[in-house]
């Protein structure tokens, strides 16, 4: 049965056996789930007023610095309903070949933003668990949204 986060504008369903970190960043809600095996996904929500270009940005450049020959592809996508756009990142880590995503959406007079990282082998085996808990947010976003029309 998985496990339900729900704090501070953030809520999602998450694997019971995952290890949960809620924390508070300048101001900012911010939450990450690990896998057992090392892989992460994580969830912030942000001032409405945060440019996400800007936030996606910056993240890419310190990536950029982190991991020589960085693969970057910008993407948008629907997923429960909401508009997500960013980027999917491919790169070397210790000589194994690693996926990382991020995406973010702007509602509920909020930006939230995603992003899950996981070394390609075990990527393969918890990519659906990543979309999962990404739909799972995201759902409870646009319940939150009508529950407020």
């Amino acid at each position: 049965m998985p496990a339900k986060y729900q704090n501070g504008g953030i809520a999602f369903q998450y694997p019971e056996n995952w290890t949960l970190e809620d924390d508070v960043l300048a101001g900012n809600r911010a939450v990450t789930v690990s896998s057992p095996g090392g892989g992460f996904w994580s969830a912030a929500v942000l001032s409405r007023l945060t440019d996400p270009y800007k936030l996606a940005a910056s993240i890419l450049e310190t990536m950029k610095t982190e991991y020589e020959g960085l693969e970057v592809e910008e993407i948008q996508e629907h997923v429960a309903g909401q508009e997500l756009s960013g980027y999917d990142l491919n790169f070397f880590f210790l000589d194994l070949t690693n996926t990382a995503h991020i995406r973010w959406t702007r509602c509920n007079d909020a930006v939230y933003a995603i992003f899950c990282q996981a070394e390609d082998r075990e990527y393969e085996q918890i990519a659906r668990v990543f979309q999962a808990m990404t739909v799972s947010l995201l759902t409870e976003i646009s319940d939150l949204r009508e529950s407020e029309s």
